[in-house]
């Protein structure tokens, strides 16, 4: 095989690496649980929630992912160009909310391997843990880290669509209702765009492929492709969770409140459904493990000529103290929920940031960039920025309550 086709399909490994690393960070336990949540609450509706929160996740990642490649910068060294210093205060933001998520993913993958195997979910966490220092540990752990998020992706959509199709769903409501809603939830929408492309999962695959060397203006068409695939697989998986879940919902079965996700398959498939859900949550979770861990501290690489001589270690230790935390503390359930809804902020503001620098030429060089990225970008920038300063008054006294 010649040097030119070997390239070709490193690159294309590379690619679709970076297009499920962005996947499987956003399809972690938490969106098991909210996409089974929201469609209890809002049914045949949430349709439209999945439709418009696809369509803002398309244009913020398409945005995001453009400028780190012309630019050939991380995100927070294009933040510290706009503004010196912001790129330090996105790095603090990213590396908290991505730590304290972490620990919900450990907690994911223990619960995965419980449902899945009977483990206890605290030495089911730690195994989890285990495997994903393992990931780091290889020399060849960015390639092995690609294919790993992609086999678990697959798995994730297959067995996703196997249990939708087992509970029969209303698919023509659901249609309906994807243009024509019953009910409008924004808490819902903001909620979606902030966990699949909010926090830390805003730059997992445009980090992936700077690190990876596929920049500059003649990357766009494969950046961009990379960029949209990672969200067709994340949107895959969504709208199969919702038809499975609305399918048990539309037939009068009980959904256990106690684990919503978990009750479904159950209700879905019996005990080999329960099965499933344990291979799915232990596969969504090892995954966003590995992506929470790897976009964390690719957030703080360029700030220290240590930490980028020790990455690996840096994102081991990052693994490290998230499972620490969950085994002796377990989960902080406080400081996830502020964190999470704090997360929805990051979006706006990260994606502000790049906007201002696709058009500053010290950042970009001679690229224009287009209009039709740019409209749509400042809209999500409005929308999500109001949406998520409404929702953090209105829920975060809740938890003081």
């Amino acid at each position: 095989m010649s040097n030119e086709l070997m390239n070709k399909k490193n690159n294309r490994g590379v690619l679709l690496g970076a297009a499920f690393l962005m996947a499987t960070s956003s399809i972690g336990p938490g969106f098991l649980t909210q996409t089974t949540v929201f469609t209890q609450q809002l049914a045949a509706s949430f349709a439209f929630v999945i439709v418009v929160s696809l369509i803002l996740d398309v244009f913020a990642q398409m945005n995001v992912w453009r400028i780190i490649a012309v630019s050939g910068l991380r995100g927070q060294e294009i933040a510290n160009k706009v503004l010196p210093g912001l790129g330090y205060f996105l790095a603090l933001l990213v590396v908290m909310g991505g730590l304290a998520f972490n620990i919900g993913n450990v907690a994911g993958a223990g619960l995965g391997l419980n449902a899945m195997l009977g483990v206890d979910p605290i030495a089911g966490a730690i195994i989890s843990a285990i495997i994903a220092v393992a990931v780091f540990s290889i020399k060849e752990a960015s390639k092995i880290m690609d294919k790993a998020t992609q086999i678990a992706g697959m798995i994730m959509i297959i067995l996703m669509v196997y249990v939708a199709f087992k509970t029969s769903p209303p698919v023509g409501e659901a249609v309906v209702n994807a243009f024509w809603p019953e009910q409008i939830s924004l808490y819902a929408i903001v909620t979606l765009v902030g966990g699949t492309v909010g926090g830390y999962i805003t730059f997992a695959g445009g980090h992936r492929l700077l690190d990876a060397g596929i920049k500059g203006v003649d990357a766009l068409p494969q950046v961009t492709k990379s960029s949209v695939t990672g969200i067709a697989a994340t949107g895959v998986m969504r709208i199969a969770l919702f038809l499975a879940v609305l399918g048990v919902v539309s037939q009068g079965l009980v959904i256990d409140d106690s684990n919503p996700a978990a009750s479904v398959f159950r209700l879905a498939a019996g005990e080999a459904g329960y099965r499933m859900f344990g291979i799915i949550m232990w596969a969504a979770a090892i995954t966003s493990i590995i992506g929470a861990a790897y976009t964390s501290v690719s957030f703080i690489r360029s700030f220290s000529p240590i930490i980028e001589k020790y990455y690996n270690w840096v994102i081991i230790a990052f693994i490290v103290v998230s499972t620490a935390t969950f085994a002796l503390v377990g989960k902080p359930v406080m400081i996830l929920i502020l964190v999470g809804a704090l997360n929805a902020l990051i979006l706006p503001l990260a994606l502000g940031i790049i906007l201002i620098a696709a058009y500053r030429k010290d950042i970009v060089g001679t690229y224009k960039h287009p209009l039709w990225l740019t409209i749509p970008g400042v809209f999500v920038v409005i929308v999500m920025g109001i949406l998520s300063v409404m929702t953090l008054v209105k829920e975060l006294p809740k938890l003081f309550m």
